[in-house]
């Protein structure tokens, strides 16, 4: 195998560098370079063993190359690979009824595409997670709402007390720029990229109610909290809230490229019925609809719910007990496998420790720990696979004890 200095001699003349939480970020060309995986960890090239609390870019929830999925790609690649996306192939029909089985009860029709972007403009817009800067403007008709950010609440208002304000303010400026009726509002139920920012009980309750008086569509992005992830099949059961449309993707491919639109039978007949078509040359590919059927057979077969339950109130409870050693953690937030932290100077006035963050994050990555820096660095995310185990938890949360410890003595830096 080739070594790390020619494969990154090679990465500087061919590679784009324009990348998240990476030194490429800031257009250095750096390791590690990785090469295989297994469960909970990744290992690059050098033989160096990394424990991945990202899962991947979020898509390795199940754990890398898990046996299931990775028998089902062979099989796949023995019979049909790609298909005609016009016509109906075998293991689209397959896994769009087994989708059907697992989604809140009324969203039966499944579209299926590539990624998760693709679902979400399939379903309705584009995010504003913030990836567009000095790119210019999102397409015309999109607006954005208040987050429901109790800890920073850019109303500076207090819950329960505000009794919503967000939604409130939001809608109130959608209905005063509206020049007819808002077609949907398309929402995480947690805000993962936005920094696991989780909104508070019956915000999404609130929310569905004020869509409905305006005749407007509730659409999730349940990529990052569906299937499993947070302790429930979907993060809208925990408020017993049917959305008109869910998209889910990451690890609904067990690693494999797949997405998915579900709706209403009644929604899919007006959409046919008025011409619209959506479709890519890799839409309904069998071998990735192959995946998606071995990922709910996971999911199911191993109650990825309750695995996920378990890993995060292990976790937490570790993020909670790193809270009381060191006040400038000002905040312990998220459920399951979708967990995070929010670093400040101090607790009274909450500014933001942007570089704590990143000195904690480096001190951690350079010793095999990997997961996300947020928010320039003062929110620290944590995607633990389901296959991590219970020493594999308590590693994780030494070596960030350990990083916090080194990081607040000055002996690390960004």
């Amino acid at each position: 195998m080739d070594s790390e200095a020619e494969l990154l001699a090679r990465a500087r003349r061919y590679s784009f560098r324009a990348r998240m939480d990476s030194k490429s970020q800031r257009g250095e060309i750096a390791g590690p370079v990785f090469v295989s995986g297994q469960g909970s960890e990744v290992e690059d090239v050098t033989g160096k063993r990394w424990l991945d609390f990202n899962s991947g870019q979020m898509c390795a929830a199940l754990g890398h190359n898990h046996p299931t999925v990775t028998a089902a790609i062979r099989e796949a690649c023995d019979t049909l690979i790609h298909a005609h996306s016009s016509y109906f192939n075998v293991q689209e029909i397959r896994l769009a009824e087994r989708l059907a089985r697992v989604m809140p009860e009324g969203l039966e029709k499944s579209l299926f595409l590539q990624s998760g972007s693709d679902a979400n403009e399939a379903a309705g817009s584009l995010t504003f997670a913030g990836w567009h800067k000095e790119h210019g403007p999102l397409p015309s008709g999109s607006q954005a709402i208040v987050a429901p950010y109790c800890y920073r609440c850019p109303l500076r208002q207090t819950f329960p007390a505000c009794n919503y304000a967000c939604l409130d303010t939001s809608f109130e400026l959608i209905d005063a720029q509206s020049t007819g009726r808002p077609a949907a509002v398309l929402t995480e139920p947690l805000f993962s990229a936005g920094g696991v920012i989780e909104p508070p009980p019956g915000w999404l309750k609130r929310l569905q109610e004020l869509c409905s008086a305006r005749g407007m569509l509730l659409i999730l992005d349940e990529e990052q909290t569906g299937l499993g992830k947070l302790g429930t099949m979907f993060a809208c059961d925990a408020e017993g809230v049917v959305p008109d449309m869910i998209t889910v993707a990451k690890h609904f491919g067990g690693g494999i490229s797949i997405s998915a639109v579900t709706t209403s039978a009644a929604i899919e007949e007006k959409v046919v019925e008025s011409g619209f078509i959506n479709t890519h040359s890799h839409s309904n590919d069998p071998l990735a609809c192959a995946a998606g059927i071995a990922s709910l057979d996971v999911i199911e077969g191993e109650d990825m719910p309750a695995k996920a339950r378990a890993i995060g109130d292990r976790f937490k409870g570790h993020l909670g007990a790193l809270a009381q050693r060191y006040e400038q953690i000002g905040d312990v937030r998220g459920r399951g496998l979708l967990l995070g932290i929010e670093l400040v100077e101090d607790r009274h006035s909450r500014k933001p420790a942007y570089a704590l963050g990143q000195a904690v994050y480096r001190y951690c990555f350079e010793r095999g720990l990997i997961f996300s820096q947020r928010r320039q660095g003062s929110v620290l995310r944590f995607v633990p696979p389901m296959t991590t185990s219970e020493a594999q938890l308590d590693r994780a949360a030494q070596l960030l004890d350990d990083a916090f410890t080194a990081a607040l003595q000055g002996k690390v830096k960004a």
